[in-house]
């Protein structure tokens, strides 16, 4: 199921494997692909490769820029096998589980729990975490990939208050389920949340919080870009989100829950991927002096007027 236009794509950070790592996953996921790749050049990681790929048709983005950031499993991706929508669903999701795992960690075994038949939660050999799950989601259908948000440490707690602000920030927002620790499940407080899911400009997340002590927590190696068709736009996610004055450069920001978004304009990709060289150089120079990004500005860096 591809979203018609996917406003909020996940972007991931590797040292240099950025286009062996999508590739490794488009070869995993069905409908998968790997759509572009930009190298650009004199940033101040040197040359970067910019590639954008799809898994079962949810669209992502990654970079080789250096080792500044460490992919954690603070930010991991829920796939669903729903029995209803996947054939042999089970069997699928045994074969992925398997090809992830090589030179791979289980942070959860793959096996049965009490809220599936069949759940598994594993860091591939690239850092990043895939949650495995047999669903049949009652009611509104899922997509087949989401991010998921870990709530730990000086976080844990948060995952209500941080869903119920971007209900309100974003558009076509909206609660989904939401599942609280019960008493008794210590470290984990009664009463917050177990797992749940919302909705930000038709694009599902999930959230937990957990209590247990995780040596890891939100950082840069995993954002979310917003693509933004005017500069009222991204002056408005700009203005709600950004919480950390020095985190913010080339269109990055971070949140104040820690999270890091890059607000960026629509049109960003197609000048990337479509621009001359010497377009891509004007642009890119343009954005580098940047924080919040200027639509205009960008325009004539690249009419080169």
């Amino acid at each position: 199921m591809t979203n018609t236009i996917q406003k909020i794509v996940p972007h991931l950070w590797y040292d240099r494997e950025a286009k062996e790592a999508a590739e490794f996953y488009a070869s995993i996921f069905p409908d998968s692909k790997i759509t572009n790749v930009t190298t650009i050049h004199g940033t101040p990681s040197g040359d970067s490769d910019i590639v954008s790929f799809e898994l079962w048709g949810e669209k992502f983005m990654a970079i080789s820029a250096g080792p500044y950031f460490k992919i954690n499993p603070s930010v991991s991706f829920m796939v669903n096998f729903d029995p209803s929508r996947v054939k042999d669903a089970s069997e699928k999701l045994n074969e992925v589980w398997n090809k992830l795992s090589e030179g791979g960690t289980a942070l959860m075994p793959l096996g049965q729990y009490p809220f599936s038949e069949r759940y598994g939660w594993i860091q591939d050999k690239y850092g990043l975490s895939w949650q495995l799950i047999l669903t049949n989601p009652e009611g509104e259908e899922r997509p087949a990939i989401l991010p998921s948000l870990l709530f730990v440490g000086d976080k844990c707690g948060k995952a209500e208050k941080s869903i119920n602000f971007y209900l309100s920030v974003f558009k076509n927002a909206k609660q989904g389920l939401i599942a609280r620790y019960p008493k008794g499940m210590d470290p984990d407080k009664e009463g917050t949340i177990m797992f749940a899911d919302f909705c930000l400009d038709n694009q599902w997340f999930t959230a937990m919080d957990s209590a247990h002590g995780h040596k890891f927590s939100f950082n840069e190696a995993i954002s979310f870009m917003v693509y933004c068709d005017t500069q009222e736009e991204i002056d408005h996610y700009w203005e709600k989100l950004s919480a950390v004055p020095e985190a913010e450069q080339c269109g990055w920001l971070k949140d104040q829950f820690g999270l890091s978004w890059q607000i960026v304009p629509s049109e960003m990709d197609k000048m990337m991927s479509k621009g001359t060289p010497e377009q891509l150089e004007r642009v890119t120079k343009a954005f580098l002096k940047m924080k919040k990004f200027n639509l205009a500005e960008l325009h004539q860096a690249y009419k080169g007027s």
